[in-house]
C-alpha cells in the first residue's frame, strides 16, 4: 500500500514539475490581475482616441460608427432577407419576425461556398458570386414576387456613414478580392443584385453588430456583442455625445470597435512575446490585428504548434524529436485545442492528435501540451475580458451608475465549442467590472439574424420617425403662419381700442391710467403688493432721486393655498390682509401709513388708477364673487374687517404695466411690458388720441392688452390642434384665454403631456404602455421643459427625470420627449414673437417713423429658465418686424416694484 501511494507521489511530482517547466518557459504568455487591469486601461485609452476626431486617423483602435441607433424594443414586424458574408462560406436567409402578442422570428437559410479563387480574385465577380447565390436562394423559397429588405452582414472593417453605406478599410480572414478596399462595398452589392433580382440593400451591419442584435432581440439589456472565432472583434452602443465623427449628442449608436487592431500603434508591446511576432511575421498582414493574433481561433491552433516546436528542439518535449507536420504551418489547429482541453477526455484527445502528427508522446508529454493549450486559451480569454471589462466600464461611467446590469451577446467557434473558454471569460470579467452585473447570452441563430434584425429596426425607425413627424408638424409653424398671426393680432389690437367693436374683441386693450413712464425724480417709502400665481408678496420699497437715484426694497413671500385661490372672493382677500399684517409686524411698520401699489395680474378694466373691476380669472384662479367687483374695494374692506392697520391704496397695476415700470426706470426707451411665464401678456404705451373707450386724446397711456384671450373670436382656429383643444377642454376657463393656452407656463407642460399620452397610445413611446402619472393632469411642469431642453443636459439627465415623473424610459424615448418640449416651446416662443412683432410695428407707424428703436421689459420663468426660449423670441421679432430693433431687457425685481414706481409717479403728478 505504501508503495502504491510513494508511486502517486512520484508521479504527481513529475507532473507538477512538468507543468512549472511549461510554466517558465511560457511565463510571458500568464498574466497578472494587475497585468489585466493595465491592460483594460490601455484599451480604454484607445477607444478614446478612436472616438476623438482629432486623433481617430492614428488610432490602432478604430471605434467606426456604425450607423445602428437602436437596438430592437420588441415591436419589430414583417420578411426581411440576411446576407453573412466574412468566411470561406457565406449564408443567405429569410427571416419572419412577427408580433402578435408572442414575439417570434422564423428563419430559413441557405449555405453557398466562396471558391478560393473568387477570395484572391477580383471584387466584382465575388459579388456577381454573392448575387447569383441569393437568386438562387429566392427561387428555391420562392419569394421571388414582392420586394424585400435586405441586411448584409459584412465582417470586415468599414467606415459608415450612414447604415447603407460602408467603405473597406482592410481585408483580414484571408479575403484579397482585387478592387474593393476604398469602395463602398453595398454599392458593390447593389450594382451586382440590380440585375434581375427584387431586393433593397437598406442596412450594412458587422458580424459583431449582428450578435448583439440577434441577442437584443430576446433581451432588451444586450448593449455589447462581442465576436470570439476565426477573428474577434466587439461592438456596443456609445453616447452619440462622444462620437466626434457622427454629427448629434442625441441618443446613442452602435460603434464596432474593431479591437483586433489593438496594440497595432505598440501599445501592447511589452504584452506580445517572440511566438505573437514570429505569428504577425508570417502572416498575410505583418504589423496589423496585432490583438486578433493573440486572441483569436484563426492564430490560436498556429501559436501552440510555434511554442511545441521550440519546446521539441529545446528537449523539453518528445525527447528533443520533431515531426515534419509539427514543422509545416497550420497543422495544428483551434480545434485541436478544443479537443485537448476537454474535461474527461482530454489527454486521450491530446495523445490521439499528436500521434497523427507523427509524434510519439509519452504521458508527460500529453500533460505538458495539454498545459500549453490551456495557458494560450487561457491568455486568450484574459486579453478578451480586459479589453470586455474597459467597454463595460465606459458603459456604466457614461451613464453615471454605481452598479449596471447589461448583457453581452457573444458568438464565434472559440466561444462556442472551447469546453472551458466561456466559463474563463465570464469569470475574469466579473473579477475585473465588481460594479457590472453582467449576462453572457450566446448567439443562437449568429449574426445573420441580427442582420435581419437591424433591416427591421431601421424600418421600425423609419415608420415611428414619419408618425412623430406629422404629429409634430401640427405644432410646427411657417413663417406664412406667423405672419398671420402678426396680421390678426393687429387686427385684434385696433378692435379693442375701438368703442364699436371693444366688446367682441378678444384683446381687450385695458386702459391702465398711467401716463408715463418714470422719469428719475421719484422718491419716497411705498408698500407694494404683488398678487398673481400661488405665491404673494409684499414690498416696502424705498426711492432715492437725485445724482445718487436708488430703490431699496425689502420683502416676504406667501404661498397662497389652493382652497383659497378656489375659495369665496372674502376668504381670498381676508388671507391677503393677514399676509399684510405680518409683514409690518416683521417690518415693525404696523402704526405707519403708507402708499400702496397692488400689482393685480389678472385682466382688470380700469376706470381710475387706483379702481379696477376684475374681468375674469386666470392661472388656475377661482375664487368666487370677484368677478365684476372692484379689486381695491375689496382689498380696503378686508383690511377694516382686519381693523389693525390702515394703506393708502393708490394703484392697482397689471403685472406687465408693472414689469415695464421697473425696466424703464433704467432704460427710458422701455415703453412695453412683457410677461412669459405662468401667464402670458403684454402692455405697451398707446397714443391717446387711439384709445377710443377713454376721454381725451393728448399724449400716451399705458394700455393692458391682454393678449391672453386672442383667438377666442376663433380667428387662430387653423394653428390650434387637437392637443390645444384637449388642454382647453380640461381646464378651469373652456374657451377662454386661447393664446395664453398656447404661450404660458402654466399650459405648455400640460400639452406635453397630451402629445405624450397621444403618441404612447400608438405605441411610438414607453412600449404603448400609458401608465398612471402620464394619465395625471399637472404632472409635467412646464419646469420640466426648461430642464430637458436645457444643452447641458445629458439624456441620462433627461430620463432620470422622467423617472422621477413616473416614466421609466428608454434612450429612444428620451430623445422623443426631448424633441416634443423643444416643438411645443419653440411654437409659444414663435407665437409671442409675432404677437409683439405687430405691437412694435403699431408703435412705429403711430409715431410715423420708418425705422425706430425701443425697449421690451421682460419678466417671467419661461423667458427667464427655459434655454431657448428667449432667443427664439428675438429672432421671430425680428424677422416678422424688420424697420424695429428691439432691444429685450430683463426685469431683475420684478413687477412689484414697479408698482412701487407707479405709486411714486401717481404721487408726482396729484
Amino acid at each position: 500500500m505504501f508503495a502504491v501511494h510513494l508511486l502517486s507521489f512520484y508521479f504527481s511530482k513529475l507532473q507538477e514539475d512538468q507543468i512549472k517547466k511549461v510554466d517558465r518557459f511560457l511565463y510571458a504568455m500568464r498574466l497578472s490581475d494587475d497585468q489585466l487591469v493595465d491592460i483594460s486601461a490601455r484599451f480604454r485609452a484607445g477607444m478614446e482616441k478612436g472616438l476623438s476626431s482629432e486623433s481617430n486617423a492614428t488610432a490602432a483602435v478604430k471605434m467606426l460608427p456604425t450607423h445602428v441607433l437602436s437596438t430592437p424594443d420588441g415591436s419589430e414586424k414583417g420578411e426581411f432577407l440576411a446576407l453573412d458574408l466574412g468566411g470561406s462560406k457565406f449564408k443567405v436567409l429569410q427571416v419572419k419576425v412577427s408580433e402578435n402578442g408572442k414575439r417570434r422570428v422564423e428563419m430559413e437559410s441557405e449555405t453557398y461556398p466562396i471558391p478560393e479563387e473568387l477570395l484572391n480574385g477580383r471584387g466584382t465577380e465575388m459579388f456577381d458570386h454573392v448575387a447569383e447565390s441569393l437568386k438562387d436562394f429566392l427561387q428555391k423559397k420562392h419569394i421571388n414576387q414582392k420586394r424585400k429588405a435586405l441586411g448584409f452582414t459584412f465582417s470586415f472593417p468599414c467606415g459608415q456613414s450612414k447604415i447603407d453605406e460602408g467603405v473597406l478599410l482592410s481585408w483580414s480572414k484571408n479575403y484579397k478580392a482585387r478592387g474593393v478596399l476604398g469602395t463602398n462595398v453595398v454599392q458593390s452589392l447593389r450594382q451586382a443584385i440590380d440585375r434581375g433580382i427584387n431586393v433593397d440593400v437598406l442596412a450594412l451591419v458587422n458580424d459583431t453588430v449582428g450578435t448583439m442584435m440577434t441577442c437584443g432581440y430576446d433581451d432588451q439589456r444586450c448593449e455589447v456583442g462581442v465576436i470570439i472565432g476565426t477573428g474577434t472583434n466587439a461592438c456596443y452602443m456609445e453616447e452619440l455625445r462622444h462620437i466626434d465623427l457622427v454629427e448629434g449628442d442625441e441618443g446613442r449608436m452602435c460603434i464596432n470597435t474593431e479591437w483586433g487592431a489593438f496594440g497595432d500603434d505598440g501599445t501592447l508591446d511589452d504584452f506580445i512575446t517572440h511566438f505573437d511576432r514570429e505569428i504577425d511575421a508570417a502572416s498575410t498582414n505583418p504589423g496589423k490585428q496585432l490583438f486578433e493574433k493573440m486572441v483569436s481561433g484563426m492564430y490560436m491552433g498556429e501559436l501552440v504548434r510555434l511554442i511545441l516546436l521550440k519546446m521539441a528542439k529545446k528537449g523539453l518535449l518528445f525527447d528533443g524529436r520533431v515531426s515534419d507536420a509539427l514543422r509545416t504551418k497550420g497543422k495544428f489547429q483551434t480545434k485541436h485545442i478544443t479537443l485537448i482541453e476537454q474535461y474527461k477526455d482530454g489527454l486521450k484527445n491530446t495523445r490521439e492528435i499528436l500521434t497523427e502528427l507523427g509524434l510519439s508522446p509519452s504521458a508527460d508529454d500529453c500533460l505538458a501540451v495539454q498545459h500549453v493549450s490551456t495557458i494560450v486559451s487561457f491568455r486568450s480569454a484574459n486579453l478578451c475580458a480586459a479589453a470586455l471589462a474597459a467597454i463595460l466600464t465606459r458603459i456604466r461611467e457614461n451613464r453615471k451608475l454605481k452598479s449596471l446590469r447589461i448583457t453581452v451577446g457573444v458568438d464565434g467557434t472559440v466561444y462556442r465549442t472551447h469546453p472551458q473558454y466561456p466559463k474563463r471569460l465570464h469569470k475574469v470579467v466579473r473579477q475585473l467590472v465588481p460594479e457590472c452585473h453582467v449576462r453572457f447570452v450566446l448567439s443562437e441563430s449568429g449574426s445573420s439574424k441580427g442582420a435581419a434584425m437591424v433591416t427591421a429596426v431601421a424600418q421600425r425607425l423609419a415608420a415611428q420617425r414619419r408618425e412623430i413627424n406629422d404629429t409634430l408638424a401640427l405644432l410646427s409653424l411657417s413663417p406664412e403662419n406667423l405672419q398671420q398671426v402678426r396680421d390678426k393680432m393687429r387686427v385684434e389690437l385696433e378692435r379693442g381700442l375701438r368703442r364699436d367693436s371693444h366688446r367682441t374683441a378678444s384683446v381687450k386693450m385695458l386702459p391702465s391710467f398711467v401716463y408715463r413712464i418714470p422719469d428719475g425724480t421719484e422718491r419716497g417709502k411705498y408698500l407694494a403688493l404683488d398678487l398673481g400665481g400661488t405665491n404673494f408678496r409684499v414690498l416696502v420699497v424705498k426711492i432715492r432721486s437725485g445724482i445718487r437715484k436708488s430703490v431699496r426694497m425689502y420683502n416676504k413671500i406667501y404661498a397662497i393655498p389652493l382652497e383659497i385661490m378656489q375659495g369665496t372672493g372674502e376668504e381670498l382677500f381676508d388671507h391677503i390682509v393677514q399676509c399684510i399684517s405680518d409683514f409690518l409686524d416683521y417690518m415693525g411698520m404696523k402704526n405707519t401709513r403708507l402708499p400702496l401699489g397692488f400689482t393685480f395680474s389678472f385682466p382688470c378694466r380700469q376706470t381710475g388708477i387706483d379702481k379696477g373691476s376684475l374681468v375674469s380669472w386666470t392661472k388656475g384662479f377661482k375664487a368666487t364673487d370677484c368677478e365684476g367687483n372692484d379689486v381695491v374695494e375689496m382689498l380696503r374692506e378686508a383690511i377694516k374687517r382686519r381693523n389693525e392697520f390702515d394703506l393708502d391704496i393708490v394703484a392697482v397695476v397689471n403685472d406687465t404695466v408693472g414689469t415695464m415700470m421697473t425696466c424703464a426706470y433704467e432704460d427710458p426707451k422701455c415703453e412695453i411690458g412683457l410677461i412669459a411665464g405662468t401667464g402670458s401678456n403684454v402692455c405697451y404705451m398707446e397714443e391717446m388720441r387711439n384709445i377710443e373707450m377713454v376721454e381725451g386724446d393728448e399724449g400716451q397711456m399705458c394700455v393692458n392688452t391682454e393678449w391672453g384671450g386672442f383667438g377666442e373670436n376663433d380667428c387662430i382656429e387653423d394653428i390650434r390642434t387637437r392637443f390645444d383643444r384637449e388642454v382647453d377642454e380640461g381646464s378651469l376657463n373652456n374657451g377662454k384665454q386661447r393664446f395664453e393656452k398656447m404661450t404660458s407656463g402654466m399650459y405648455l407642460g400640460e400639452i406635453v403631456r397630451q402629445i405624450l399620452i397621444d403618441l404612447t397610445r400608438r405605441g411610438l413611446l414607453f412600449r404603448g404602455h400609458i401608465t398612471e402619472p402620464l394619465k395625471t393632469r399637472g404632472i409635467f411642469e412646464t419646469k420640466f421643459l426648461s430642464q430637458i431642453e436645457s444643452d447641458r443636459l445629458a439624456l441620462l439627465q433627461v430620463r432620470s427625470i422622467l423617472q422621477q415623473l413616473g416614466l421609466d424610459s428608454t434612450c429612444d424615448d428620451s430623445i422623443i420627449v426631448k424633441e416634443v418640449c423643444g416643438t411645443v416651446s419653440r411654437r409659444a416662443a414663435q407665437l409671442c414673437g409675432a404677437g409683439m412683432a405687430a405691437i412694435v410695428d403699431k408703435i412705429r407707424e403711430n409715431r410715423g417713423r420708418n425705422q425706430m428703436n425701443i425697449t421690451v421689459g421682460v419678466d417671467g420663468t419661461l423667458y427667464k429658465l427655459h434655454p431657448h426660449f428667449s432667443r427664439i423670441l428675438k429672432d421671430t421679432v425680428k424677422a416678422l418686424a424688420p424697420q424695429c430693433d428691439v432691444e429685450f431687457v430683463l426685469s431683475e425685481d420684478g413687477s412689484g416694484k414697479g408698482a412701487a414706481l407707479i405709486t411714486a409717479v401717481a404721487y408726482q403728478q396729484d
